[in-house]
């Protein structure tokens, strides 16, 4: 409770400062605009309802990636279920493997996001759902999207409310909240935010580039790529599932070799922990990261690549 406090004076202090509420509680952060409180979340959400009684324009989506049972259970106010098992081909040859550009772009459409949009992501899991969409955001090149520290646990411990309710799909969530009918999501790629296994292999004698394995400790011990350092991604957080500060994050990664200066590739077992790790690292100002996003699914299971 004592916490809670903290993080509300924290917020009052930003918002009599003149600073965006969402800054409050990430001031240290290189990118403070990737992160939002409880507190940051809910001042948007009101602010978007003004605009929207004005007659104005929402640009503001919400986005919950938990499976839609426990969406219906309990959500965020005007928040649009996007269950994180939609992003992913079902009947790919590889585990894990996203749909087809079509297909995330009609998805992705369908939940109202166009290129104005301010999106912000949340799960039940610490981000470990969430990242992977913020990921997949910033790699098809969309820039103002930004996850809720803690989910929906930070929220109820903030003392905001939640709505139940079964909402029939994202164009009657859409509807119901004043958002936008679904709309056409245009996609276009930053490179820089994906590697592919002949990335890391292009990369292997490269002593800028680190690999990067945020699987357990365990699995990483039963198969790994030789020259990837396992940082697991739990590490990220703290006991509550909330995200580390940034001096203890740049530590966590500076005590197994990574500067700002490192070329830094993560991957997972099927590509949702490595975009925690992308996540955690990107807020604190790295800008030379991306995801293997096939991840240990595929490498593993290719005879051609090398193990250990």
């Amino acid at each position: 409770m004592r916490g809670l406090s903290i993080r509300k004076a924290a917020l009052v202090l930003a918002i009599s400062m003149g600073l965006p509420a969402a800054h409050a509680l990430a001031a240290s952060f290189a990118n403070p605009h990737l992160l939002d409180s409880a507190e940051s979340l809910s001042a948007k959400i009101a602010q978007d309802r003004e605009v929207r009684a004005s007659g104005g324009e929402s640009t503001l989506r919400v986005i919950d990636v938990r499976k839609a049972d426990v969406y219906r259970a309990g959500h965020i106010p005007g928040s649009i279920n996007v269950p994180f098992t939609e992003l992913t081909d079902m009947h790919a040859a590889v585990e894990g493997a996203l749909k087809s550009d079509t297909a995330l772009a009609a998805l992705l459409g369908d939940s109202g996001i166009h290129h104005s949009s301010q999106v912000v992501i949340y799960d039940d899991q610490g981000g470990f759902r969430a990242s992977r969409l913020f990921w997949l955001l910033e790699y098809y090149g969309h820039r103002n999207v930004s996850l809720l520290d803690g989910g929906v646990d930070a929220w109820i411990g903030a003392g905001l409310p939640l709505d139940e309710g079964g909402i029939a799909s994202m164009a009657d969530a859409a509807r119901e909240y004043g958002r936008h009918r679904p709309t056409e999501f245009s996609i276009t790629r930053s490179p820089r935010r994906f590697a592919s296994a002949d990335t890391i292999m292009n990369h292997r004698y490269d002593e800028n580039t680190i690999v990067v394995d945020v699987r357990p400790a365990a699995q990483y011990a039963n198969g790994h790529i030789p020259w990837a350092v396992n940082i697991p991604w739990m590490q990220n957080l703290t006991p509550d599932g909330m995200l580390k500060s940034a001096d203890e994050l740049m530590a966590h990664f500076a005590g197994h070799g990574i500067t700002m200066d490192s070329h830094v590739i993560i991957h997972c077992q099927t590509g949702e922990a490595s975009a925690h790790t992308y996540f955690a690292m990107r807020v604190v100002g790295f800008s030379r990261v991306r995801t293997y996003h096939r991840s240990w699914a595929e490498w593993g299971s290719d005879p051609s690549l090398p193990k250990s």
